[in-house]
């Protein structure tokens, strides 16, 4: 076992991993075995990124914020809040109000993060400029 971000103990095969805002005032860590990588692309997603999403879902108690000057976070429905950055603008996480899930926004990842994407969600309200064709299963919904 090893020690994550949160101080909690790990299994071996976690890696930790590090990311920030465009301009650096969010920065963050994480550690664990990541959940999934998806791309979403709901209406809240599309808006708030210009195109859908990807998001990795990790534990909420794995998330250490390391600098927040910039991080606000927005209620942008009944069950989730949105984490960005004030500063720069950019869109980080994805957060439920009942703090059980916890989405980072992959490119907002520092470095190779060597994971794949295995679903689309929300396809349903994608946009009609794009198709998909990865071979990826496709939920209408999340």
């Amino acid at each position: 076992m090893t020690k994550g971000t949160n101080g909690m103990s790990a299994p071996e095969n976690t890696t930790t991993r590090t990311g920030s805002c465009l301009c650096g005032a969010v920065r963050y860590a994480f550690s664990g075995v990541p959940d999934r990588l998806v791309a979403c692309h709901c209406v809240q997603c599309r808006k708030t990124s210009g195109h859908y999403l990807a998001c990795l879902t990790v534990n909420p108690d794995a998330l250490d914020i390391t600098a927040d000057a910039g991080l606000a976070w927005y209620r942008s429905s009944e069950k989730a809040v949105r984490g960005f950055c004030q500063t720069c603008g950019s869109s980080l996480f994805w957060k439920a109000n009942d703090n059980s899930i916890l989405a980072v926004f992959a490119g907002t990842i520092d470095g190779p993060t060597g994971l794949q994407l295995c679903e689309h969600i929300y396809v349903g309200n994608r946009g009609d400029y794009y198709d998909l064709a990865d071979g990826l299963p496709q939920k209408p919904a999340g």
